[in-house]
C-alpha cells in the first residue's frame, strides 16, 4: 500500500517513523511518503494561502498550489482515493479505516489555515478520484496533521503482517463485533487490594470468553449505548440477550431498544 502526505509542516508526520507504523515502512509493508506543499508553490515566497473571497476572518490555501501537488502524487487515471481531513466532514471510524486498508494508494492532504479551497476536492472527484473528507471528532485543530497521524495509525495497523497477533484486532474494540473490549488484566494477580477476576485464572476458556462477552455488552451499553441500539439482533445469543435484558435493553421490532422507550404505532 502506498500513502502520500502532503503538508506545509512535514516535519510533524515524524512520528510516522515510530511504532508499528515505522516499522512497516521499513519492512516494506508501507510505502509511505511525507511532501512539503510549499514545494509546488512558484513565488520566491512559496505562498500557499491568500484571503477568502466573500471576506472573513482567516486565510483559504490556494487551489492551484494544491492542483500541481496532487497532479504530482495521485496516480493517473483516478486510481486514488484522496483523503482531506477536515472538521467539516464525516465522522471518522473504524469501518472508514477498514476500508482505506483495501486501497492500493491513498492520498492525504493536510489543510490549515480556513482550510483548503473547495475546489480543489471537486477537481479531483472530476478527473475519477475517490475523495473522502473526514473528521476525527467534533472539534477544531489548527491543521490536518494530527487527523493524519491518526488515520494512518488505525488503517495502517490493519495491513497484513503489521499487527503480530491478528487475532487481537478481532476482538478489539469498534471491531466487527460491533462493541467496545472488554476490560483487560495482566500480572500480578492481587495487586494493591484489587484482585483479578477469578474466571480469568480459572484455564476454563469457555467461561473466559463468556466473562469477556459479557463484560462488553456491559461497558457498552454503558458507555454508547449508540453501538448497542445498531448491533444486529440476528448475531446475538440466547447468553446476550439475556445480558442486555439485564442492562435495561429489549427487542422490539427487530432492533434493540431501551426498555423506557416507547414504541411508535
Amino acid at each position: 500500500m502506498r500513502v502520500d502526505v502532503v503538508s506545509i509542516f512535514p516535519d510533524y508526520l515524524a512520528a510516522l517513523d515510530l511504532s508499528l507504523v515505522g516499522k512497516a515502512r521499513r519492512t516494506g509493508l508501507l510505502d509511505l511518503r511525507v511532501h512539503d506543499l510549499r514545494g509546488w508553490a512558484t513565488d520566491r515566497h512559496r505562498t500557499v494561502d491568500d484571503t477568502p473571497f466573500g471576506g472573513g476572518a482567516g486565510m483559504v490555501m490556494r487551489p492551484d498550489v494544491w492542483g500541481r501537488a496532487l497532479d504530482d502524487v495521485l496516480p493517473a487515471g483516478g486510481a486514488g482515493h484522496l483523503v482531506v481531513p477536515t472538521p467539516s466532514g464525516e465522522v471518522f471510524t473504524q469501518r472508514h479505516a477498514e476500508r482505506l486498508a483495501l486501497e492500493a494508494h491513498v492520498v492525504i492532504a493536510c489543510g490549515r489555515y480556513e482550510g483548503i479551497d473547495a475546489r480543489v476536492a471537486e477537481r479531483a472527484r472530476a478527473a475519477g478520484h475517490r475523495v473522502s473528507e473526514l473528521s476525527i471528532g467534533d472539534y477544531v485543530l489548527n491543521g490536518g496533521e494530527v487527523a493524519a497521524l491518526v488515520m494512518i495509525e488505525a488503517f495502517g495497523r490493519l495491513l497484513p503482517g503489521v499487527v503480530g497477533n491478528p487475532h487481537s484486532l478481532v476482538e478489539e474494540s469498534h471491531g466487527a463485533a460491533g462493541l467496545l473490549e472488554y476490560p483487560v488484566y495482566t500480572k500480578p494477580p492481587a495487586w494493591e487490594g484489587l484482585e483479578v477476576p477469578e474466571v480469568l485464572l480459572s484455564g476454563h476458556h469457555a467461561r473466559i470468553e463468556r466473562w469477556r462477552r459479557d463484560r462488553a455488552l456491559e461497558r457498552t451499553a454503558a458507555r454508547r449505548p449508540d453501538m448497542v441500539a445498531a448491533l444486529d439482533v440476528a448475531a446475538l445469543d440466547k447468553a446476550d440477550l439475556a445480558v442486555l435484558a439485564g442492562l435495561g435493553w429489549q427487542v422490539s421490532d427487530g432492533r434493540l431498544r431501551p426498555a423506557e422507550e416507547p414504541v411508535a404505532e
